[in-house]
């Protein structure tokens, strides 16, 4: 446990950021999930569909520094590379 109380502020805001973290990962995730599995399934509109709310996600990830820009951009690029394979 933390003693001094710089250590129990540090605790505090790592709490803080814990919650915005676990929402921001699962903004991404989840969305990104569904993608995958539509790809896997030949679902091209419904995979479309998707692309919007993924670029908001990670471009709001990557301004945050959630992930790193160039993270973002790869993500981003597989994405619509997955779906010109497909049709």
């Amino acid at each position: 446990m933390a003693i001094t109380s710089s250590a129990k502020k540090a605790l505090r805001a790592g709490e803080k950021k814990r919650v915005f973290n676990l929402r921001t990962k699962a903004a991404i995730d989840v969305p990104l999930k569904k993608f995958r599995k539509f790809i896997i399934e030949n679902k091209v509109k419904e995979a479309k569909e998707l692309i919007p709310t993924l670029y908001k996600a990670l471009d709001k990830a990557a301004k945050r520094n959630f992930i790193k820009k160039n993270t973002s951009s790869r993500y981003k690029s597989r994405i619509m590379a997955a779906v010109k394979k497909l049709g």
